[in-house]
């Protein structure tokens, strides 16, 4: 098992190293919500000695609709991603979707995610993995839901036949199961961690139901916001190295994903067990 540095801001993630928090809002709405939450989580991690990420998405592409909000875009989400990196002293982490957007995005964040959905495009994620590489950050894969745990290593076999070093981490986030649903099958972690990757869990995303949400009739994503905490815990405890959390002061006015969110005033009895788990699973 591989464990990664991040020297710019003394974190590492792997074997033996402490469990690390990626965590902040889907998506950006503004710059005070988002100082906001990155003050907040931030406090929370500083208190359980907690390496910490602040996580925020620019665009969301992947919207059931168009008339689905999907964030500020690129120009606009990046400078207020730089202003909170700035402002609150932490790394970031954001996704991208195109290859055009690989160096701009490089350029202000420290851990860069290939969504899901986009985790077998070949160009993308080799165009990504080369800025990741030569910005010394970290590539954050999230696998797809349609992809077996082991069937990662061709991610990783890309990204190493097209670079060099080691910089990449395995994200899960669960596997489409029948039509609206995904299940999480904790067995992937460890299944993932044979590849000699760190593995992180998603438990945000895991608890969505695609295309599922009552109150727009299927025109948006539902979840299930009670089984974030249930399925951060089970990673934990089967081997993950981090954990991917989403959260908003009032999670049912988010303009995305809102039932897969925490609220924020949560964040950090979440944390704490979190924490004892990931000491008493290793001992």
């Amino acid at each position: 098992m591989s464990r990664l540095s991040l020297k710019a801001w003394n974190l590492e993630i792997g074997d033996g190293a402490p469990l690390v928090c990626i965590a902040g809002l889907n998506v950006i709405e503004d710059l005070d919500l988002a100082l906001e939450t990155a003050r907040t989580l931030k406090a929370a991690t500083a208190a359980l000695r907690m390496p910490f990420v602040f996580k925020a998405s620019f665009d969301k592409a992947n919207r059931s609709s168009l008339k689905s909000y999907r964030g500020p875009g690129l120009k606009e989400g990046l400078r207020i991603l730089a202003e909170v990196k700035a402002q609150v002293g932490v790394p970031i982490a954001t996704d991208l979707h195109e290859e055009s957007q690989v160096e701009a995005v490089a350029a202000v964040a420290d851990i860069v995610q290939i969504p899901a959905f986009l985790c077998r495009q070949t160009d993308l994620v080799l165009a990504t993995a080369r800025a990741v590489q030569a910005s010394g950050g970290w590539l954050h894969v999230k696998k797809g839901q349609f992809l077996a745990p082991w069937d990662a290593k061709n991610i990783l076999d890309k990204i190493k036949e097209g670079t060099t070093g080691d910089f990449t981490i395995l994200c899960e986030r669960g596997a489409s199961f029948g039509y609206n649903n995904l299940i999480v099958d904790m067995l992937a972690i460890p299944e993932m961690k044979k590849l000699g990757v760190p593995v992180t869990i998603d438990a945000t995303h895991a608890v969505q139901l695609p295309g599922a949400d009552p109150r727009t009739k299927g025109g948006s994503t539902g979840g299930r916001r009670d089984g974030v905490s249930v399925i951060a815990m089970a990673a934990v405890a089967a081997g993950a190295d981090g954990v991917f959390l989403e959260f908003h002061p009032d999670p049912d006015k988010a303009l995305c994903d809102g039932p897969s969110c925490l609220p924020l005033d949560g964040a950090g009895a979440l944390l704490a067990k979190l924490q004892a788990i990931h000491v008493a699973a290793r001992g």
